[in-house]
């Protein structure tokens, strides 16, 4: 029985050494699978130089962002857990808030709402004094664009309304077309991690809620400005974002269309050797949505959005209700088949305008970043856009511009169909070059895994620090 119960001991005993080290071979291969894609998405995002300085103008827009821990900021405002989750367009009472937080919050989707009451939004903003990890910084798509193209080697032109305080934050080469003002608006950035929680709920990834109570920025202040200074800039690039902020804004009668219509001059006065590029954002009233369509999305030559904004996009293109909430972890099948269907519609003779077509559509998500590009057109470097714009997604969400693999994952698929349709192509990862593309009918797709940040410093400003980045390489 002694015997016995040695081997039972030393049986045990290599068990468990058995074990151990084969996690420390997988981790091993892991590790150096990693350092692998690393070094080979580093090589491709290299291959492009910048001989001179491209000149870009970006508008709109431009807040003071405070970035609290959301669960942390929620509990300190009072503001209790909610069991009736509920997507409310804008927000008038802290019910709402805790309504609409426990919508977006489980599935880790990224939303940005209006607080019409005043006297909530100054509790919120109160609670977050005395909070540990709360940071100020510049906000608003124009001015984190502009940022991101100015550290790219771009000199920018930025239309935005800006306090001399936040004018100081800017890099240098970057313009700003409008006078200083004394006061910003606040926009209150809720961020959350994976597996952080709230009452029961659980968040399925890290991302934020953010809210506001802005009244310059949907009304476009600085259009005038920007338009003015425009044509002497000579960009050979011009991007448009910030216009959700017109989502569900309390506008005066025709206030919202006579706004639009003179952003849509403004895209026709373009000439055609410039290139313009959308960012998009959440939308959740199908009609601003649907104004943005004639008055914007038809102008453009590129449209950038996420894994929620692309299907969003593409329910209302197809004349359904727009998808609020959407799959957080997308396959790649899916998201490039919508791309294609969003392609195709938008080239359509229906919607097309005689001015421009689309010719560019880069989607970024948390696992890959996947850009179409017409064949023939002028965009270039698409293998080493994305590869850059992988890179900027870690480099961003981990707030250091070098990458360490032991900070990182990848979430894609060891490889992946080209489209949900029966007997459809598989593309393996390929450590060695980590970005695939291809050609299909009248256009090039490239997509690239994203080595995931493990350990978030932020998630708001994301997609405008990746489109921007992949962007400098193409024009």
């Amino acid at each position: 029985m002694g015997h016995g119960l040695k081997c039972g001991v030393a049986f045990s005993f290599f068990a468990v050494f058995a074990a151990f080290w084969y996690r420390q071979q997988v981790g091993n291969e892991l590790d150096s699978r990693l350092e692998t894609v690393l070094t080979s998405l580093l090589k491709a995002e290299r291959k492009v130089d910048l001989n001179q300085r491209p000149r870009v103008a970006v508008g709109f827009g431009g807040c003071l962002d405070i970035v609290a821990d959301g669960i942390a900021l929620l509990k300190k405002a009072g503001i209790k857990p909610s069991k009736n989750p509920v997507h409310h367009n804008f927000i008038t009472s802290e019910e709402q808030l805790a309504e609409s937080f426990a919508y977006f919050f489980p599935p880790g989707a990224a939303s940005e709402r209006f607080i019409s009451n005043d006297t909530l939004f100054r509790k919120l903003v109160k609670a977050t004094q005395g909070l540990p990890r709360v940071r100020w910084s510049l906000g608003g798509n124009a001015p984190v664009m502009a940022n991101r193209l100015a550290k790219e080697g771009c000199e920018v032109l930025i239309g935005s309304r800006l306090t001399p305080d936040l004018i100081e934050v800017l890099q240098e080469h970057v313009t700003v077309t409008s006078k200083p003002v004394d006061e910003t608006d606040i926009h209150l950035i809720l961020e959350y991690s994976t597996g952080a929680k709230w009452g029961k709920l659980v968040s399925r990834r890290a991302n934020r809620f953010i809210v506001h109570h802005d009244t310059s920025n949907p009304i476009l202040e600085s259009l005038e400005d920007f338009q003015a200074q425009l044509q002497q800039f000579k960009p050979s690039l011009l991007i448009i974002s910030g216009l959700q902020m017109m989502d569900n804004f309390p506008f005066a009668p025709g206030q919202l269309d006579k706004r639009l219509r003179l952003l849509q001059d403004l895209l026709l006065s373009i000439d055609r050797t410039t290139g313009i590029h959308f960012e998009m954002a959440s939308f959740v009233d199908r009609s601003v949505l649907s104004k943005l369509l004639s008055y914007v999305i038809t102008h453009v030559d590129s449209l950038g959005m996420n894994e929620q904004e692309l299907p969003n996009l593409l329910s209302m293109l197809k004349g359904s209700n727009i998808t609020v909430l959407s799959d957080p972890y997308p396959r790649v099948a899916n998201v490039l088949d919508q791309m294609r269907d969003v392609y195709r519609i938008l080239n359509s003779q229906e919607i097309t305008s005689a001015n421009r077509r689309l010719t560019r559509l880069h989607v970024h998500t948390l696992a890959f970043q996947a850009i179409v590009i017409a064949k023939g057109s002028s965009w270039r470097n698409t293998m080493s856009a994305a590869a850059k714009a992988s890179l900027t997604a870690h480099r961003h969400v981990c707030g250091s511009p070098n990458i360490d693999t032991s900070k990182a994952k990848l979430i894609m698929d060891d490889s992946f169909s080209i489209s949900r349709e029966q007997g459809s192509k598989k593309i393996p990862l390929e450590e060695n070059r980590p970005v695939s593309c291809w050609e299909e009918d009248n256009y090039e797709i490239c997509v690239a895994p994203v080595l995931v940040c493990t350990e978030v410093y932020q998630t708001v400003g994301g997609g405008d620090n990746v489109s921007a980045a992949s962007l400098v390489l193409q024009i």
